[in-house]
């Protein structure tokens, strides 16, 4: 079993940053196995979920268009974490962001065909202009 636990949430001004990091927990193997395509996703009150950025073992990425340019998905290997940097913040970025993996091998060019099998419990992003 696979844990994914998000982190780096928060407040911030319009044309802010931040950095939300996702972090694996568990045996070895499962962690390289759903590793293989990660991505993060967003939902906002009364809105239907978002994919934000994904990215695939190669290290092939692919960016919602509400983000690109300003969004910048990465991950450390060696800590099992994957980040999504966010900068020039904007108000519709607020958000509940989340954490998925493990597309079941239909990830290509960074983009997930599938559907992720694994979600974290999510982390608050608040913009205010």
């Amino acid at each position: 079993q696979v844990q994914l636990v998000e982190s780096g949430g928060g407040s911030v001004q319009a044309g802010g940053s931040l950095r939300l990091s996702c972090a694996a927990f568990g045996d070895s193997y499962s962690i390289y196995y759903m590793g293989r395509c990660m991505g993060w996703f967003r939902q906002a009150p009364g809105k239907e979920r978002e994919g934000v950025a994904s990215m695939d073992s190669d290290g092939s990425t692919s960016y919602g268009d509400s983000v690109k340019g300003r969004f910048t998905i990465s991950r450390d290997i060696a800590k099992n974490t994957l980040y999504l940097q966010m900068n020039s913040l904007k108000s519709e970025d607020t958000a509940m962001y989340y954490c998925a993996a493990d597309c079941g091998g239909r990830c290509s060019g960074g983009y997930c065909y599938g559907s992720f099998g694994y979600w974290g419990q999510g982390t608050q992003v608040t913009v205010s202009s």
